[in-house]
């Protein structure tokens, strides 16, 4: 059974596929540069941003290139989109791969007019990854995913997975926008500082084991962190609701519902370090904001499912 879900290995695309499978190989390599590289830099080992950069592309590299290949017309704009990420992810990480041999920072650095400009060049690369993630999402937005099975009749029934999974795609492309924009505190300067991760103690403090937010001070890396997996998280929850009995309908009301939620978890947790707070020690404020956010969400998807039809389930 073929579904949008699944696409041929051919519709991919090609440059993406290949960043995938570099920064796959990449990750690799750094990870033994962890185990082999006594160097510590910030609080961590030196090939631990390496290492997260390189799988942060993988993944996210293969997660544009399925997103591309389901779209029902041919995209040349957001194909074109595609091809500016893979040059601008290239560029991250050979200055990060950089930088970490060097045995200094990669972010924030301007020590040196050399690593001035490599910070400089870092910041115009994620500009253009914002401006050519935007192009995709707006192809997304535009077409109306609906690939039916070969050999079924165009029915509601075969068409219902198609725009679950388009409902996760659009949200996902979306609130890793959202992600993507919860990073602009940690670039805007800070006194001496070219900007900084932390608010309210250095970077390089103490931290959670090897993600390395801190645990004395907010950690801006966080909801940046969150919001950019929306692009998997919200893609995976459609593809397990297609696996339910749900109607379509209900289906598609609980993407909202969970998408809500999301970019409202991915506010609060900015906000929460934006206040000096580490995530592990919440005060009484957050831990209301949480509560609140936890209940509405409850209540809303109670509301949403008692008005489920069940119905079989399609299954691949």
């Amino acid at each position: 059974m073929t579904t949008v879900a699944v696409a041929p290995l051919n519709k991919l695309h090609r440059p993406l596929l290949v960043l995938t499978g570099v920064m796959a190989v990449l990750a690799v390599v750094t990870a033994a540069g962890i185990f082999l590289d006594p160097r510590v830099l910030t609080g961590a080992p030196i090939w631990v941003k390496p290492f997260k950069f390189a799988v942060s592309l993988a993944v996210y590299g293969l997660t544009i290139a399925w997103m591309l290949s389901v779209l029902p017309r041919r995209s040349r704009v957001g194909e074109a989109a595609a091809v500016v990420i893979v040059a601008v992810a290239v560029i991250e990480e050979a200055i990060v791969v950089l930088q970490a041999a060097r045995g200094t920072t990669s972010h924030y650095n301007q020590t040196t007019p050399f690593d001035a400009a490599l910070w400089r060049t870092m910041g115009v690369s994620i500009m253009l990854l914002f401006v050519s993630h935007l192009i995709i999402a707006v192809a997304a937005l535009r077409q109306r995913i609906k690939d039916r099975q070969p050999t079924a009749p165009p029915t509601a029934l075969n068409r219902t997975e198609d725009r679950s999974i388009a409902y996760g795609m659009r949200l996902g492309l979306g609130l890793s926008l959202l992600g993507m924009l919860a990073a602009v505190p940690m670039v805007i300067p800070r006194g001496d500082l070219a900007g900084a991760h932390s608010v309210g103690v250095p970077d390089g403090g103490p931290g959670l084991p090897f993600l390395g937010w801190s645990t004395t001070g907010g950690d801006l890396r966080i909801g940046h962190f969150f919001g950019l997996h929306a692009l998997q998280a919200l893609p995976l929850l459609a593809f397990l609701l297609t696996r339910t009995r749900l109607g379509d309908g209900v289906r598609a009301r609980l993407l909202l519902v969970a998408g809500a939620a999301y970019g409202v978890l991915n506010v609060l947790l900015t906000w929460q370090a934006l206040r000096g707070q580490p995530l592990v020690k919440p005060d009484a404020l957050t831990l209301s904001a949480w509560a609140a956010l936890a209940v509405a969400t409850g209540i809303a998807a109670t509301l949403v499912l008692r008005t489920a039809k069940r119905r079989p389930a399609v299954l691949g």
